[in-house]
């Protein structure tokens, strides 16, 4: 099967599973979070959103009724040769996914001036980098408005260092997290640049919970930021409690000697992404 093909064939099913599945290290981390969360409303909470998540797993029908916009990052192999537009062949693979799962359309023509809705989902949000050898890891996520419009970019001064990135995180949490679904998974981009910085957050929500890095500073500080984000109380649904979030995950990069962007990314409680190697 030609390449472009098989990466098409990849998301549209992986359009499909993510909509109907709540990742595995998500679950767990929900399940554990419902052993220690001291809230009651916080467990009653939690205790439906797993529930919710056994019925759409069961019946086949979507954790969520924004199914959200597509993001796609294709890692492609810089061995590869693509005689086909993948763009083209990435956003048809969309528009069967949404039309034969009955996924509810989110997308609308133009963001200023035609609002109307394409009726497809499409087209979805493209990302193709190159990687060493051949084949292709392919991403998939379903981003829901909500979380999405939750996000945060930041250019700070260097001189703000880690307590000024942990204060934006923070705040972006303190802003619009009741917004954004709760227990969220909170996704920071740190380096980069203005334009780069928001996908390096993006990026962030696709490591597993179950997952450390080996670099200990940057554990120690995703730890910091979890713990500071949860001190907030604001708790599953927003209604109070001690699991506002089930993880933060940083990825760093470098970056101009006077700049320190930062770009916070919510997930929500249903964040939905799937990973599929195709070789």
């Amino acid at each position: 099967m030609p390449r472009a093909e098989a990466i098409a064939l990849a998301v549209e099913a992986a359009v499909a599973e993510a909509a109907v599945t709540l990742r595995p290290d998500v679950r767990s981390a929900m399940r554990a979070a419902l052993a220690k969360e001291p809230s009651e409303r916080g467990r009653t909470v939690l205790g439906q959103l797993l529930e919710n998540a056994e019925i759409a797993a069961h019946d086949s029908v979507p954790l969520c009724q924004d199914t959200g916009t597509v993001w796609v990052w294709v890692e492609l192999g810089a061995q590869e040769c693509l005689p086909i537009d993948l763009h083209a062949a990435i956003d048809a693979a969309v528009a069967r996914a949404y039309e034969e799962n009955s996924l509810r359309m989110s997308v609308v023509r133009d963001a200023l001036f035609d609002r109307t809705n394409t009726g497809n989902n499409t087209p979805a949000f493209v990302d193709i980098t190159l990687r060493p050898g051949s084949g292709a890891t392919v991403h998939v996520m379903l981003k829901g408005g909500g979380s999405d419009n939750a996000s945060l970019v930041a250019m700070l001064d260097p001189s703000a260092g880690e307590e000024g990135v942990a204060e934006t995180v923070v705040r972006a949490v303190e802003a619009k997290a009741s917004g954004a679904c709760p227990p969220l998974i909170v996704g920071v981009g740190v380096g980069g640049t203005f334009d780069t910085v928001a996908k390096l957050a993006k990026k962030a929500l696709l490591i597993p919970l179950d997952e450390r890095t080996a670099d200990k500073r940057l554990r120690a500080f995703e730890d910091r930021l979890l713990g500071a984000v949860n001190a907030t109380g604001i708790g599953p649904a927003g209604l109070g409690g001690l699991t506002t979030a089930l993880g933060v995950r940083v990825v760093s990069a470098p970056c101009h000697i006077a700049a320190l962007p930062v770009a916070v990314n919510l997930g929500c409680s249903a964040v939905r992404t799937v990973t599929v190697e195709v070789g």
